[in-house]
Parts: structure tokens; sequence; C-alpha cells
């Protein structure tokens, strides 16, 4: 009679394990490209800064944030909670992150209306995780991020309305960003590690724009063949 009992209660038990067991998969960040269950949250309304990783988890759900987006976190290292998130309203500011080494959950931003700055993130090593912004309303800047090795995650960038600054980095060319065809302010680039004339083969793309060019101290070496732009 006992083993007849356990059949009984396990045939019972089944269904509602699976029952479970589906609500822990629809839990949690969209990994598997259903974001029906998990992106239900809207618009963030306002500014967030997030400070430290538990910050991260107020976008969670979130498929957008009218205001400015703020990453400043030193212990950060897991951006997946922002799955959702498709547009930035204002400005996306990734400042000082001393632990992240990619920014992996900012995948789904395809627009940012104002600035576009990654500065001084000590241990970031590409730019994988913007690769679905295609326009930046203001300024792209990337400044001090001495570990970025490519720039291959913003060729979606069609268009920078803004200045585009690129300075002191260890970047050895500009190949990511190869998309671009306009600049609508100025255009500073110096520290690097790849040569002037790299910033040559950027204005050779352009249809539109800059305002003006400001090169600081790259490398000398020469290009082949040389871009048109250069003298």
């Amino acid at each position: 009679m006992r083993y007849v009992i356990l059949i009984v209660l396990a045939i019972v038990m089944a269904p509602a394990c699976q029952h479970i067991g589906s609500l822990f998969e629809d839990a949690g960040p969209d990994t598997d490209g259903d974001s029906d269950s998990y992106c239900t949250q809207g618009e963030y309304s306002g500014d967030l800064e997030i400070t430290e990783q538990s910050d991260v988890a107020a976008l969670a759900g979130h498929t957008s944030i009218s205001g400015t987006l703020t990453i400043s976190c030193y212990s950060c290292t897991d951006l997946n909670e922002l799955i959702c998130l498709t547009s930035v309203g204002e400005s996306l500011q990734i400042w000082n992150n001393n632990s992240l080494t990619d920014l992996d959950g900012l995948n789904g931003i395809t627009s940012v209306g104002w600035n576009l700055q990654i500065n001084k993130n000590h241990a970031l090593t590409n730019v994988n995780g913007l690769s679905g912004i295609t326009s930046v309303g203001a300024t792209l800047e990337i400044l001090g991020n001495y570990n970025l090795n490519n720039l291959d995650g913003l060729g979606g960038i069609t268009s920078v309305d803004g200045d585009l600054t690129i300075w002191e980095t260890s970047l050895t060319n500009l190949d990511g960003l190869g998309g671009i065809t306009s600049v609508g302010g100025y255009l500073n680039v110096g520290t690097n590690d790849f040569p002037d004339c790299a910033v040559c083969e950027l204005l050779d793309q352009l249809t539109s724009g800059p305002f003006s060019i400001n090169v600081g101290v790259n490398l000398n070496d020469s290009c082949t063949p040389v871009p048109a732009s250069c003298p």
C-alpha cells in the first residue's frame, strides 16, 4: 500500500512542479529572445544613476528611460538586468567603472537622445554591448579607457549630431567607426595608439561635417594608401 500511495503522490505533484519550474523560467532577464514575460515595465520616468550592483534592478523589465542613465559603479560586473532597454531619452553616461569588462546587457538600445559618453572605464575591453545603437543625438565621447582595444561595437552608428571625441585610449585604429557618415560638431582625436592618418580615413568616409577638427598627439606612422584627406 505504501508504494501505491507514493506513486499517486508523484503523479499528482508532477504538474505542480512543472508549473513552478515555468515560473522560474519566466523570472529574471530575458536570455532566450522571448521578452514577453519579462520586458513589461514600459518607460522609466526621469534620470537614474547606478552606483552599486543592486541599483541595476531598478531598470529591470523597463523598455526605455526618459532621462539620463548614468552607470558609475566601482564594483559592478553585470548589466544583464538592463536587457529590455531599447532607448535612452537623454544621455547614456558610462563613467568610472573599474570592474566592467564589457557592456553586455545594453544590447537592446538603438537610440540615445543626447550624449553617449564612455569615460575612464579601466577594465573595459570592448563595447560590443552597444552594437544596436544607430544614432547619437549630441556628443559621442570615448576618453581614458586604457584597455579598450577596439570600437567594433559602435559599427551601427551612422550619425553623431554633436561632437565626436576619441582621446586617451590604447586604440590602434578607428575601424569600429566605419558606419559614421555625419558629424555635426567638432572632431577631437588625440593621445591614442593609432596614426594621425587614421583620422584622415575617418574624414574620407564623412559626407557631412565636422564643423572643426582638433587632432592631438597620436602616432606618426603613415597609412598605406594615404587617405585622400591627408596632405
